[in-house]
């Protein structure tokens, strides 16, 4: 048996950053991995042809960037090959009129697009990063602490101090607003609600759920305030770099070997089971970053001190499904809306908050809708470097499907199985892009598509293809995430920890909860 004070289950940036922070606290660590490589959904691969490197499924790395876990750890990461390039276009819509509305690093360029539209709206902007300006350190600090906990009480009470009541009541209308009640209070122009809108989506906001204004927030202001980056080379550079610091700190890297049974002695994780027969003990802290319905029906051994815990866990809601579509390219879009489109990072294809609304329904019932969100990635006109000389790649996700087909609301496709369904729904998006950016497909070298269920079978905690972990409706965020009683990590048995995507503050490339988590793991004696 190899002993360690703790084991990490899975290699998820979440895991990684846990491993590592404890390892500089001192721990012995060992971090396992089911698949080969490690990152979970943070993953760089050669899908479509040799020298095109393609982000499987996470692509923005500004909350990476700027996180706590970051600026604690960046001289190692660094020495690790860490590396980040800026987008001094952040994101854009288009539209079905053949223009386009963007937030560019610059605020004058930004403001002066929405002025074109609305001066009251450009005002509105103007004075809305004004706000997050004075307001970001606050609310970053309450994503960045453990929830509930006497810390995020004293930095709400600080706020107050400094800002008054009104503070607080802005804050609680903006956590619990749907983005369209949000945007309707302080935007009059259509496309500009549209544009930022469209972030809602990349949860599972659709423009009427409660609690979904913060995302577009947050992601507009925060793009405005201080740019977005990717990954040099790709998304991989986090992973790769916090394995290589995990190496360099004495960790045990095991990959390809699944743990199979977490080891309970006396209500207390002891350690892990391997799919090759390796016992792993723990003498401190079993880490799970997985899903919680596979640590909770899987890992854990049965035993009715846990059955709530399972229980609880076993119902936590899935996300909508995701598709990605990965097109090695002779060159990028040229878009309808102008030549500057092709410069920012992000492109929405997402033309009103109607037509969100209904993808949103359509995909909830089941069906395969007829137009879905598009969000298109551009990296290569950022970092050449992704892909050969003169080439590119775009990276396509489409927003929101159903895990299960129940039918297709355009008619057209019959078959239920998306193995069968994908390319042919992979076909009507591109068909979609076409209409903004006309001879698209006559670009394409090579594409690789990802279907909801493949993306499950990529990463087993994409439960239905939900890129989310879990919902982040509000009976599932916060201190309910993944549910009351277990925001803060624990679970019923002593020294069985959770973190990850599904766990606050949530989905995200930050590190969040890893970090939070093994901060604890090291405060505690």
């Amino acid at each position: 048996m190899q002993r360690y004070d703790a084991v990490v289950i899975g290699g998820g940036h979440n895991g990684l950053a846990a491993a590592l922070h404890l390892l500089t606290q001192g721990w012995r660590v060992a971090i396992v991995e089911a698949k080969d490589r490690f990152g979970g959904a943070v993953k760089t691969g050669e899908l479509t042809a040799p020298g095109f490197r393609h982000d499987v499924a996470a692509m923005n790395l500004s909350m990476f960037a700027g996180s706590p876990f970051l600026a604690r750890h960046r001289e190692i990461l660094t020495a690790n090959g860490l590396a980040f390039v800026a987008a001094p276009r952040c994101f854009a819509t288009v539209f079905p009129d053949d223009t386009f509305l963007g937030v560019d690093a610059d605020p004058d360029s930004t403001v002066g697009g929405i002025e074109r539209l609305c001066a009251r709206d450009a005002q509105a902007w103007t004075d809305m990063l004004h706000i997050f300006k004075r307001d970001a350190p606050f609310i970053f600090a309450l994503l960045n602490n453990r929830m509930p906990s006497i810390k995020t009480a004293r930095i709400i009470f600080g706020a107050v101090r400094r800002h008054g009541l009104s503070w607080l009541d802005d804050l609680m209308r903006l956590l619990v607003a749907s983005p369209r009640d949000f945007l309707d209070a302080h935007f009059e122009h259509h496309k500009v609600k549209t544009m930022m809108a469209a972030w809602g989506l990349h949860l599972d906001f659709s423009p009427e759920i409660a609690g979904g204004a913060l995302f577009p927030y947050l992601e507009s202001m925060a793009s405005q305030a201080f740019g977005m980056v990717i990954g040099q080379g790709g998304a991989d550079t986090i992973i790769m770099a916090m394995v290589g610091a995990i190496r360099e700190k004495g960790g045990m890297l095991i990959s390809g070997s699944p743990v199979v049974n977490i080891e309970i002695d006396n209500g207390r994780a002891t350690g892990v089971v391997l799919a090759d027969g390796r016992m792993l003990h723990a003498s401190r802290a079993v880490v799970a970053n997985v899903h919680p319905k596979i640590l909770a029906e899987r890992l854990l051994p049965r035993h009715p001190k846990f059955a709530g815990f399972v229980r609880r866990m076993s119902r936590l809601r899935a996300g909508p499904g995701t598709m990605m579509i990965h097109l090695a390219m002779h060159d990028l879009p040229d878009w309808k809306a102008g030549a500057h489109v092709r410069e920012y990072a992000y492109v929405h294809v997402a033309p009103n908050l109607a037509m969100m609304s209904r993808v949103y329904a359509e995909a909830g019932d089941g069906m395969l809708p007829e137009l879905p969100v598009l969000v298109v990635g551009q990296p290569t006109t950022i970092d050449p470097s992704r892909a050969p000389a003169g080439k590119h790649v775009l990276w396509i996700q489409v927003r929101t499907l159903p895990a299960q087909i129940k039918g297709d609301a355009a008619g057209i496709i019959s078959t239920r199985d998306w193995d069968q369904a994908k390319e042919q729904y992979a076909d009507r998006v591109l068909d979609i892009l076409e209409q903004y950016a006309p001879g698209t497909r006559a670009k394409i070298i090579q594409r690789c598509v990802f279907s909801p269920v493949d993306l499950e079978r990529e990463n087993a905690n994409l439960i239905g293809g939900d890129s989310l972990s879990g919902s982040h409706h509000l009976d599932q965020s916060f201190f309910l995430r993944p549910a009351a009683g277990y925001s803060r990590y624990a679970t019923p048995a002593k020294g069985l920890y959770m973190c990850g995507a599904s766990t606050w503050p949530g989905a995200g490339t930050g590190a969040a909860s890893g970090f939070m988590l093994a901060q604890h793991l090291a405060a505690v004696r």
